[in-house]
């Protein structure tokens, strides 16, 4: 099947687009990268996503503007990559949409709401859409994040000592192998740090460029001690957060108006985005972590993040085989591919659900859609074909 994998994460900054040919032989996806690209969001777009997020208060009229203007932004990032990776060959497109609120009440996820209406994918393509991932998760009785952790077992099915799947995007999570698996979010990836930056320069830059601001200043061990209280850390997985918690307000209220040169807050940010991670994994003894997103473009940050982790070697995804910008949007395109044959996207250690769900809805395409034959056996192992 070739599917059409679309993501845009915590950062809100662009959509990701991957191409990818999944085949599944008795318990093992085969999949091969046709190719990957990413697109934007228009400014104007960009900047009204952002001043919808909370802890702003917004009325429905901008929530259906949202839904509509992402839907038709993530539908021309849909025909791009058709054209580009499969011309009219392809069979299904794999929505993430854009996360604008994920609802946690004492540490159980409520609910959650991913924006981009799937019908303008669908119209643009022609093709099926699986969409709205997150939620059946929740309704089984899971955290609905971090949804890449069947992907995440699948693929490093196999890999010696306890392997760990990492994602730094606005938020970081982790997905940890072994007897008894489990993912969860570590707290912030980039959202403070481009929060930081943002306050910092007055809204003039909106992340740390290669790390250079991290790099300049000096760690303010008082404030990271001040950030480190958050209770948040010491909850059990799994657990999840966001950009509901972790956003500039929040950076704000643990500054107090007290004067502090910018580059150190960046710097101090950065460190907690490193120790927080390191802190969470500690106990779970990793023998590698194998990182993937925006953060691994910091290499400050990654220079931190090593450190904290030694003697336990920190990689990339990139030497495996899997482009780190691309990785959650082939995540989302093997689950999509899993929907469309009916199978379950998700692995109860790893959300906390009660079972194992299919996940999603699915919008027709122009020819409408059949379920495929679906195996009665679950797939145990993902190859990445050269």
């Amino acid at each position: 099947m070739r599917v059409i994998g679309l993501m845009s994460g915590t950062s809100h900054d662009a959509i990701d687009a991957v191409g990818a040919d999944i085949v599944l032989r008795d318990t093992m996806i085969e999949l091969r990268l046709v190719g990957q690209l990413s697109r934007a969001y228009p400014d104007e777009l960009r900047s009204e996503l952002i001043a919808a997020l909370p802890p702003c208060a917004i009325d429905m009229a901008t929530v259906c503007r949202l839904d509509t203007a992402i839907g038709q932004a993530f539908a021309d990032a849909a025909v791009a990559a058709k054209r580009e990776f499969f011309g009219d060959t392809a069979d299904l497109v794999a929505s993430h949409g854009q996360t604008v609120y994920h609802w946690v009440r004492d540490g159980a996820v409520q609910g959650t709401l991913q924006l981009g209406q799937p019908a303008w994918i669908a119209e643009r393509t022609g093709l099926p859409v699986v969409s709205d991932f997150r939620a059946r998760d929740i309704a089984a009785g899971g955290q609905g994040a971090p949804l890449v952790g069947l992907f995440d077992l699948l693929w490093l099915a196999g890999r010696p000592g306890c392997a760990v799947a990492l994602n730094i995007g606005g938020i970081a999570n982790v997905t940890v192998t072994g007897d008894k698996p489990v993912a969860f979010d570590t707290g912030p990836g980039n959202a403070l740090i481009d929060a930081a930056v943002e306050l910092c320069t007055g809204g003039a830059e909106h992340f740390d460029r290669a790390g250079g601001r991290a790099a300049r200043g000096n760690i303010d061990t008082d404030l990271l001690e001040t950030l480190l209280a958050e209770p948040y850390y010491r909850a059990p997985a799994p657990k999840t957060t966001g950009k509901e918690l972790f956003n500039r307000s929040y950076l704000e209220r643990v500054l107090d108006g007290r004067a502090r040169a910018a580059d150190d807050i960046v710097a101090t940010v950065t460190a907690l985005t490193a120790r927080t991670i390191a802190d969470a994994l500690a106990p779970l003894r990793p023998t590698e972590v194998i990182a993937s997103g925006g953060g691994t473009r910091n290499p400050t940050l990654m220079t931190m993040l090593g450190a904290y982790l030694r003697p336990t070697r920190l990689r990339t995804s990139d030497e495996f085989g899997l482009p780190s910008a691309a990785k959650e949007a082939t995540a989302f395109a093997v689950l999509g591919f899993l929907t469309a044959h009916g199978l379950a996207g998700t692995h109860p250690g790893c959300t906390g659900a009660g079972r194992a769900a299919v996940l999603g809805s699915i919008t027709p395409g122009a020819a409408g859609f059949a379920l495929p034959s679906a195996p009665t056996i679950m797939p145990l192992r993902l190859t990445l074909a050269g």
